[in-house]
């Protein structure tokens, strides 16, 4: 009789110690499985998908401090190329001067008032002349705000009878506001002059 008792003490303190083991087992397996999700779903909020030509590409989020030296310079290097890239026509110059000035304070708007006004784009239409720039470096520091920054490009005057190449040296500083469908990195350039703009060589074109 005790014996028999004995025994099923001895099965009862198993069954529970089975049990407390597989209680503790499952707390475990859900305690790892919650930390997975919750990692997965952190991961998952850092990813952005774009589509573009009907591709869904895949990007990720990340701080804008992280970025400011790439939209930066991209931001520059748009600019410029907005600005100084024309072509002998009323309607293609203004397209892309008033893109430029979207991402340019009143600095930029007096120097292409100065230009208008001195004839500048009327010339260029007249003598079926095309402007082209290539921008080689930009560089900007990002220590002191409103960030500095130097462009340093190479224009080419494209003539009937010689192409003309010059080298561009501008720099300015750039500033935070908000970004928008004229002003994706969210810049604006104030300041802006030019340091240098000097021809470098001409080439005769052959009729």
């Amino acid at each position: 009789m005790f014996k028999k008792m004995k025994n099923i003490d001895t099965a009862f303190r198993h069954v529970r110690s089975f049990t407390m083991l597989m209680i503790a087992g499952c707390v475990l397996i859900c305690c790892f499985a919650l930390y997975k999700s919750f990692r997965l779903v952190s991961m998952m909020q850092g990813k952005i998908y774009i589509l573009a030509n009907g591709k869904a590409l895949e990007a990720y989020a990340s701080e804008r401090k992280d970025n400011i030296p790439v939209e930066a310079r991209d931001h520059v290097k748009t600019f410029h190329e907005l600005f100084f890239t024309l072509d002998p026509d009323e309607k293609a110059i203004q397209a892309n001067i008033t893109k430029a000035l979207y991402l340019a304070d009143g600095s930029a708007k007096r120097i292409y008032d100065d230009l208008k006004e001195n004839g500048y784009y009327a010339g260029l239409i007249s003598g079926n002349v095309n402007q082209t720039i290539a921008v080689d470096s930009v560089f900007v520091d990002i220590n002191k705000y409103p960030y500095r920054f130097r462009c340093y490009a190479t224009q080419s005057i494209i003539r009937p009878t010689s192409i003309t190449t010059r080298s561009l040296v501008t720099e300015g500083a750039l500033r935070n506001v908000s970004r928008s469908d004229n002003n994706p990195h969210g810049f604006l350039i104030e300041r802006w002059n030019t340091v240098d703009n000097r021809d470098l060589k001409t080439v005769s074109r052959h009729p």
